[in-house]
């Protein structure tokens, strides 16, 4: 299976996002809103797929980070792991530099488990693991994109089909590796992109469309979806001997999705 090629000149799409427009600026009930868990060392959210995780210029209600650290009275806030704007799902900060270093190291030794739900377009008949090294995409227009390369880093994603209805697949997703857009460059590489997915779906030239004119009827047809439907279901402590399991469940745009296509939302979340 090949990733399709893109045509046209290759252009950094971040300058331009910074035009899109105001920053979605969080209010402190919606932030309470999306604590699933906290203590003394940590908090976790279930992070919706239009916000940012790091700070940004637009204040620190503009970011996940900077609006958890302002409700915590804490100078600094610690982001274990992050997630793309468009994804949804757990996010865990720590409190404080030891949690943060311990949960960090836990990462980089692949002792946190990882779950995603995921909307792949075209029917998955069986559980399939993409084993293909991912780097920077240097044809194509969007500057951040990546692709399946030859010399790119080993990237290992499994994806697990649970519901199959009206040529899309609802399926679980995991990954041995870590690499920026991996679960999307492998299932455009799979031929079965992530409904949504402005860079890795039809065509990533549809990023620079939305970055100019924003959200339309044009984009929709094509898209489906206003955001890719990629969410963090899981995140499990245990390995790391921390004894937590922290879970979210679909997001209503998602489950939405599901329901009008006749795909089984209620199997989203791992056994």
């Amino acid at each position: 299976m090949k990733e399709p090629g893109q045509e046209g000149p290759r252009a950094s799409a971040w300058p331009r996002r910074l035009a899109q427009g105001p920053a979605r600026i969080i209010s402190p009930e919606e932030l309470a809103s999306w604590v699933v868990y906290e203590d003394a060392r940590l908090v976790v959210v279930n992070k919706p797929g239009d916000v940012v995780c790091h700070p940004s210029k637009h204040g620190p209600w503009s970011s996940l980070v900077g609006a958890a650290r302002t409700r915590s009275n804490l100078e600094t806030i610690h982001l274990v792991f992050r997630l793309d704007r468009e994804t949804s799902g757990v996010v865990v900060l720590a409190k404080d530099p030891k949690m943060a270093s311990r949960l960090q190291k836990a990462m980089q030794d692949r002792k946190v488990g990882k779950a995603y739900a995921a909307i792949l377009t075209g029917s998955l008949g069986e559980a399939v693991v993409v084993d293909q090294p991912l780097g920077a995409d240097t044809a194509s227009p969007v500057f951040m994109k990546s692709a399946v390369t030859p010399d790119g880093q080993k990237s290992v994603t499994r994806f697990e089909p649970v519901s199959s209805a009206g040529g899309f697949t609802l399926v679980r997703v995991t990954t041995e590796t870590g690499r920026k857009h991996q679960i999307r460059a492998h299932a455009q590489w799979l031929g079965m992109p992530i409904v949504g997915d402005k860079i890795y779906g039809p065509d990533a030239r549809l990023y620079l469309e939305f970055i100019d004119k924003g959200w339309g009827p044009a984009l929709e047809s094509r898209l489906l979806l206003p955001r890719q439907a990629l969410h963090c279901a899981r995140i499990d402590l245990r390995p790391a001997g921390l004894e937590h399991v922290f879970d979210a469940p679909l997001p209503a745009d998602m489950a939405g999705f599901c329901a009008r296509v006749g795909l089984d939302a209620r199997r989203a979340l791992p056994d």
